[in-house]
């Protein structure tokens, strides 16, 4: 097939320049879209790349000259703003272009994780209690609400604004996060229930008919119960591997599990990957609480999909190689626009 991998970049674009596997890898510092680049040219397939930062005209120039089968889709700003994502997927969708990943539906929907958790409460989907601190109206009391409380940016992803800080042991602590976030992201704050416990990523590819790959988990394993020993996913445990390294956090498969528990957490995975319109490929994070209890954290369309990441890792405990499993993303995309194959 002829394939146009489509990302972006944080810096104006000069009309010759050209990324290759090794620049990705290297100075631009993007893993995902090397692994992806390498994977499609060793699959034999006609390749050609876009990064776009501002310039709207320069992807329908090069869709109109290349004529791509699929445009894989690893978008996630334009002029460095998140807020924008869903609008490269309504664009290819004009130009009737197949693309992989969610379409703008999904990602509006996840993007603003209120709303998503909204939605998934109306389907009685168990997720963290939460209110919401308006960037244009901040709380000033938070009333009776349960604490420890965590407080994130309402509309970011890859952990971005969460810290230690983001746990709050009382109201002042909450109020004060809220408002670093409205000022620091320019961004509405959502302050909500703390779930204890374990951390699970329940990856889930397809469009209709969905398979969900075994549970991956995040790993806390440092010894001797410090108490500013980390107990969630920060940035930095996420990203900083000597900060990792230091605090012994991992990703793996996850650990045991009670009886008949992998079943549920699958099930659930599709229904809130249905209820929010997500297609091709996603990854919904559960928190499994110290009494039993599985809530939602939050849905996330069009995870990574760098080799070394949980997503394709997760593939790869069920014998789907990374090679297979970008071909199935593709073949994904191709169905999703044919509409006689759904």
């Amino acid at each position: 097939m002829r394939i146009l991998v489509l990302f972006d970049v944080h810096r104006p674009i000069g009309p010759e320049e050209t990324f290759s596997v090794q620049s990705l890898r290297g100075e631009e510092e993007k893993p995902t879209e090397a692994d992806v680049l390498a994977c499609l040219r060793k699959l034999g397939h006609e390749v050609e790349t876009l990064a776009v930062y501002d310039a709207v005209k320069a992807v329908l120039d090069k869709i109109e000259a290349f004529k791509p089968d699929v445009v894989f889709n690893l978008c996630e700003t334009f002029f460095s703003d998140r807020a924008n994502e869903p609008n490269i997927p309504a664009l290819l969708e004009l130009m009737k272009v197949p693309y992989t990943g969610a379409g703008p539906d999904a990602l509006m929907l996840c993007k603003d994780k209120a709303l998503a958790k909204k939605l998934l409460s109306f389907h009685r989907i168990r997720v963290a209690r939460f209110v919401v601190s308006a960037r244009e109206r901040p709380l000033r009391r938070l009333g009776r609400f349960a604490y420890p409380a965590f407080v994130k940016p309402i509309g970011e992803e890859a952990s971005d604004g969460i810290a230690r800080a983001s746990l709050a042991k009382n109201e002042e602590e909450a109020l004060d996060r809220a408002r670093f976030l409205h000022e620091r992201f320019e961004s509405d704050a959502l302050i909500e229930e703390y779930v204890d416990g374990r951390e699970l990523y329940l990856g889930v590819l397809g469009n209709k008919r969905l398979t969900v790959f075994p549970p991956r988990e995040l790993f806390f394993e440092h010894e001797g119960g410090a108490e500013d020993a980390p107990r969630f996913a920060t940035a930095k445990a996420k990203w900083d591997d000597s900060y990792r390294k230091k605090w012994k956090i991992r990703n793996g498969p996850a650990g045991p599990l009670p009886q008949g528990l992998e079943r549920r957490l699958a099930e659930l995975a599709r229904r809130v990957y249905r209820i929010l319109n997500i297609r091709g490929l996603g990854r919904i994070d559960v928190r499994i609480s110290t009494g039993g209890e599985v809530v939602v954290i939050e849905a996330n369309p069009n995870p990574s999909l760098a080799k070394d990441d949980d997503f394709a890792q997760a593939a790869a405990q069920v014998g789907i190689g990374y090679e297979a499993l970008i071909q199935k993303v593709l073949e994904n995309a191709q169905r999703w626009s044919t509409p006689a194959t759904g």
